[in-house]
């Protein structure tokens, strides 16, 4: 059986998927024959398509071509997929894409961050810090950092910059030498049985550092102390980084915790702090991170953040009235997944404070079966009894339909959520 990385023909199974979509234009960039198949065109399998990758729409076992000698799937594919089912029955070498991202990692000397929030933002600031410092890293990030308008940058040097993702333990794949842990809470529950078993996921990663690796976390946060314990590296703890004097172009008490874990990252790469903090206050932040869209037709302007867990909406809400404490804030969210909303509700329903009118839309179900015992007006209604501020919209049209009417000049329309709602905004200034 080939080792993997010397495939030249390579199928990809949900390719349009934000990690898997870097290692396709990866293996482009390498000079490889890349072809796939998603559900959906998304904006990531847009651009490979015009890369050059072939892309089909849908799953069918004629997607693949005849030579393929490699599938790399993506981990939210179910197990029955008609091209996985079709691989195994022609005998084509098939990874999944942590496995294949945990072969790239064996051969590099890796900077993992990982956490319930922010690791995105995190790993592009380190990235940004490593390439400003004269490094030329590979970058494998979940969003497209705005600078380099990618998810993946190709570098000569001997680093991996990569976003390490908790979801079915599939960061567990990853070599690192550097471990950045920004946060842990509770989330992707209907995989994780409970926050124990999260931080047991964490506390299984950790052990993987080498003595001479370096776990960048707040070692005083309640849910890093089972997982310092397994750390064999030395522990650097990132709120010592903090520097509230720093310019950073991208807003929020939040995102300076970031740059505290970015700095903290930087100094264990020996890169001199005052390049690293000059890099971070050039860092123009990544695709859906509280990111401004335009000005619509009445003249409020429309930004879309891809916040799903009451962390992170509250977050993003906080800073951006602390930004704009005199503007009226929209908020367009969508629930996530019928279980992070369930699991977390009370958590979500005083999540909304900082803006003064909240459309919900009906909740996206991912990975499960439709909850009836769940759903968006039962958000409302428990929100509605912390502040009076919002109300349902069951489609898209009636929410750009609604800001058409009620969002004024002056006013800030956030869409918010893990799902294509950020199309609503771009509706808005498109028109």
């Amino acid at each position: 059986m080939q080792n993997p990385l010397e495939a030249k023909k390579v199928h990809f199974v949900g390719i349009g998927g934000i990690g898997i979509s870097a290692i396709a234009r990866m293996m482009l960039a390498e000079g490889k024959r890349v072809s796939g198949s998603d559900a959906a065109l998304s904006k990531a399998a847009q651009e490979l398509k015009e890369k050059g990758a072939a892309i089909s729409i849908g799953h069918h076992p004629a997607n693949i071509p005849v030579d393929s000698d490699l599938i790399i799937f993506s981990k939210a594919v179910p197990d029955d997929n008609p091209e996985l089912e079709e691989g195994k029955k022609r005998g084509i070498q098939m990874v999944s894409y942590p496995e294949f991202l945990g072969l790239i990692s064996k051969q590099k000397y890796t900077i993992a961050v990982a956490g319930t929030h922010g690791k995105t933002t995190t790993t592009a600031m380190v990235a940004k810090v490593s390439i400003e410092a004269g490094h030329s890293p590979t970058v494998v990030v979940g969003s497209f950092i705005t600078e380099f308008q990618s998810n993946f940058l190709a570098g000569a040097g001997e680093e991996l910059i990569v976003e390490a993702d908790e979801y079915r333990r599939a960061f567990l794949t990853l070599s690192p030498k550097i471990l950045v842990i920004t946060n842990i809470e509770a989330d992707h529950l209907d995989y994780f049985k409970d926050l124990n078993d999260v931080i047991s996921a964490f506390a299984e990663l950790v052990a993987k550092l080498p003595e001479d690796g370096f776990l960048v976390c707040d070692p005083n946060s309640p849910n890093l102390k089972d997982v310092i314990v397994a750390a064999k590296g030395k522990v650097v703890d990132y709120t010592q980084y903090l520097d509230h004097e720093l310019q950073l172009r991208v807003i929020g008490v939040h995102n300076k915790k970031n740059a505290a874990a970015a700095l903290a990252a930087a100094d264990a790469l020996h890169i001199d702090l005052a390049v690293a903090k000059h890099a971070l206050e050039l860092f123009t932040g990544t695709w859906r991170r509280f990111e401004y869209k335009g000005a619509a037709q009445s003249g409020a302007d429309v930004y879309d953040d891809y916040g799903h867990h009451p962390t992170e909406v509250k977050a993003t809400l906080r800073a951006a009235r602390e930004q704009f404490p005199d503007r009226k804030i929209i908020l367009v969210f969508q629930p996530h997944q019928y279980n992070r909303l369930k699991t977390l509700f009370e958590d979500f329903a005083v999540s909304f404070f900082d803006a003064d009118e909240v459309l919900i839309l009906p909740v996206v179900r991912i990975r499960e079966k439709e909850d009836p015992s769940i759903n968006s007006q039962m958000l409302v209604d428990a929100a509605n009894k912390h502040k009076h501020n919002a109300r349902c919209i069951p489609t898209y049209e009636e929410a750009e339909h609604y800001l058409r009417t009620h969002a004024e000049k002056g006013d800030l329309v956030l869409t918010m959520g893990a799902t294509d709602v950020y199309k609503i905004g771009e509706a808005l200034v498109q028109k």
